[in-house]
């Protein structure tokens, strides 16, 4: 959409959205020749949370940037102000807001619309209605491809695999998400600043998935010596039987 249609949309002038546009609290507009901008439904939303963020939030237009630049002075005293700040924070860095067509998955997994109906019944996935086509977030478009890849390589339907077998892992990553996150509550003081807090979690969150993921690899060892030993009809060693004691369900 053109400016003029922008400002039809939002209420707000083009001089005020030109000046978010410099304060950085606006994704850059598609500029497809010089002094022609295309601006999107990001642009919509983004200028509601920004208008949201000043009559709810009561916030400076200094204290929002300092807010998405986690700078010194950028902790919010309201919580009702935080929701806001990460959905203006995810629009203005492309985060997992613009929705992609079902349609453009299916050349990296051709069955992407039955999968991703399947997925959206577990709770995996939302699909959206829009402009007459399914769409996904970017974010769910990489685990119906991920699925894909996974068909791709062996693990088909006609071999027992389907894309419900991601409850598992769905369930896992909840459980694991709540574990993190009552555990960061109950060590991390309060009295930390919000941008302290902020960038811990982050780093805990980045480093743990590399431990987790070492951790369930050398389970997954484990697991096929076992499979292979007992098909063999072979005796677990002592080490074989305590891994399996610690992780049997009591």
């Amino acid at each position: 959409m053109k400016m003029r249609e922008l400002e039809k949309r939002t209420g707000v002038s083009r001089q005020m959205v030109q000046f978010y546009l410099a304060h950085g609290l606006l994704p850059e507009p598609v500029r497809p020749k010089a002094n022609v901008a295309e601006y999107s439904e990001e642009h919509v939303r983004a200028i509601e949370v920004i208008r949201r963020l000043q009559t709810e939030g009561r916030l400076k237009i200094q204290e929002i940037k300092q807010a998405l630049a986690g700078g010194p002075a950028s902790a919010p005293t309201e919580v009702a102000v935080i929701p806001h700040l990460d959905r203006l924070f995810a629009l203005r860095a492309g985060v997992d807001t613009q929705l992609v067509p079902l349609s453009s998955i299916e050349s990296r997994n051709p069955k992407a619309k039955t999968d991703a109906v399947v997925l959206q019944q577990i709770g995996a996935i939302e699909i959206v209605r829009r402009d007459g086509q399914s769409q996904v977030s970017r974010m769910d478009a990489q685990i119906v491809g991920l699925w894909g890849d996974m068909r791709a390589a062996g693990f088909t339907e006609e071999r027992g695999f389907d894309p419900n077998i991601v409850t598992m892992y769905l369930k896992a990553a909840r459980d694991i998400a709540a574990a993190e996150i009552d555990l960061f509550a109950a060590h991390v003081s309060r009295d930390l600043p919000v941008e302290q807090r902020a960038a811990m979690a982050e780093t805990a969150s980045k480093l743990m998935l590399g431990v987790f993921t070492v951790l369930r690899m050398k389970a997954e060892v484990e697991a096929f010596a076992r499979v292979e030993q007992a098909a063999k009809g072979e005796q677990p060693t002592k080490n074989d039987r305590a891994a399996h004691a610690e992780t049997a369900p009591a």
